[in-house]
């Protein structure tokens, strides 16, 4: 008898004798590869050795959570260096000023051609923010070096400051347009899609890592094990609650028309628990980090205070990620979905929610339900992101007033000084490292799987579909 073939194995061989498909997914794995052969291509006039001696010591802030994002650009300082986070900046921008601004809302409207009017502006905008932030990012590695160690820039000045200007412009203006290409003509959103490789390369690194630490005896065979837990309840949770949706019941009255009947079926509604997938956790971050990034570049007392204040960790920096989270995930979905223009088609093709009248009551229906869906979704966008990171650098209760100082000496007389300090482990495992991965890799898989379904092919799971979080 012939060996049955795994069904994941058979959908990649399904894939591979599809013409279309087999281009798309080696046009989008070609750009990754150019992407990754860019990170590793330096910006001159930078001492690597110093510049390496730097991170160590800001190991577990807001930097290390930037260098991730970048996929280790930052670190290295390649012409990848700002990665893809001024083009995200920009979107924010320009999605906020469609609320305010009349001109936008209008273009907002105008279907297409509106929006690659929108598109367009954004690139101008991640053009002018990533002149800014290289520009800054020049003078801070020129005021990081000294100080008894070596100079991180080789020749200070403003003619080092231009060359970092230009290339970190070229480079992210090239990143913006890799994901762009494949957006378009490959699978999958291109800009999560890098940011997913940039997190995705850097997990080898942190086993390895975790796995010297155990030889060391630095960590126990117990802080791998809660390690371990927390990452596979997480990924869990993550599946679980992007899969999840409400279905809201939509009925068809009859109609006849010359000789044929059309309607009188029974379909729904389907809403996502979490609609914005992790845009809302990737706007929180790229906010929080501003005020951290502006402390290192701009001396004064001031902003340096508010950057250690916005630390990992630290009540302030948590409360504002709570708070974005929140923020976007309502905002996101606000943009993506109106409740009135879905309440208006229903009731145009002669649908209706069974017991709510068709027009404004539907509308008032659908958002009642889509508010709380959000509520919930943005609940658990905080939980995956800060419960794990909790366990790995603490929640520092010291800055807290009054009953700072008096929560940690007791924390630290019974034992939970764990509780303040973290376990130390590296970043890579953070919830919102996985969080983008796993939601990525879903969104990724399901648009796969729709290519093969449309052509008459079995999916990846042959039992149950796997249902993107869009």
């Amino acid at each position: 008898m012939p060996e049955e073939t795994s069904p994941i194995l058979s959908s990649i061989k399904n894939i591979f004798s599809i013409p279309d498909l087999r281009n798309r997914v080696l046009f989008m794995l070609g750009l990754l590869a150019v992407y990754r052969i860019g990170a590793f291509i330096p910006t001159p006039g930078i001492n690597h050795t110093a510049l390496e001696q730097l991170f160590q010591a800001q190991a577990g802030t807001i930097f290390g959570f930037l260098d991730i994002f970048s996929g280790g650009n930052l670190r290295r300082f390649s012409i990848f260096a700002l990665g893809i986070m001024p083009y995200i900046t920009a979107s924010i921008i320009l999605q906020l000023a469609t609320v305010v601004v009349p001109y936008l809302e209008k273009l907002s409207k105008e279907g297409e051609l509106g929006r690659r009017k929108i598109t367009q502006y954004t690139r101008y905008l991640t053009v002018v923010l990533t002149l800014f932030q290289s520009f800054m990012t020049a003078i801070a590695l020129e005021r990081s070096g000294g100080g008894g160690g070596p100079e991180i820039v080789l020749a200070p000045g403003w003619h080092f400051r231009f060359m970092v200007m230009i290339t970190l412009t070229t480079g992210t203006a090239f990143i913006m347009w890799l994901g762009e290409q494949i957006t378009e003509r490959g699978i999958g959103n291109g800009i999560s899609l890098i940011i997913f490789a940039g997190i995705v390369v850097g997990l080898p690194r942190a086993i390895h890592d975790i796995w010297v630490n155990l030889q060391q005896r630095t960590w126990s065979i117990f802080t791998v094990i809660v390690l371990v837990i927390v990452m596979v309840a997480t990924v869990a949770a993550v599946v679980f609650v992007e899969r999840g949706q409400r279905k809201i019941p939509i009925q068809y009255a009859k109609r006849v028309v010359g000789r044929k009947i059309y309607g009188g079926q029974s379909t729904h509604l389907p809403l996502r628990v979490n609609s914005g997938g992790v845009i809302p956790v990737i706007f929180a971050a790229s906010i929080v980090s501003i005020p951290s990034t502006l402390g290192v570049v701009m001396p004064g007392t001031f902003m340096r205070s508010l950057a250690g204040q916005l630390a990992q960790g630290m009540p302030l920096y948590n409360l504002l990620y709570i708070t974005g989270i929140i923020f976007f995930a309502f905002f996101y979905v606000s943009i993506i979905f109106n409740p009135m223009e879905v309440a208006d088609n229903i009731r145009k093709y002669g649908g209706y929610i069974p017991g709510i009248r068709p027009g404004k009551r539907t509308a008032e229906f659908i958002d009642k339900i889509l508010s709380r869906l959000t509520a919930a979704g943005a609940i658990y966008l905080v939980l995956v992101c800060l419960l794990p990171e909790f366990l790995m650098t603490g929640f520092k209760v010291q800055p807290i007033p009054v009953i700072g100082p008096r929560m940690d000496d007791f924390l630290n007389s019974a034992g939970l000084g764990w509780m303040t300090t973290g376990l130390g482990v590296t970043f890579y495992f953070g919830g919102t490292s996985l969080l983008i991965v796993v939601g990525v890799a879903m969104d990724t898989v399901q648009q796969i799987e729709s290519q093969l379904i449309m052509r008459h092919y079995d999916g990846f799971l042959k039992k149950g579909r796997v249902r993107g979080r869009r």
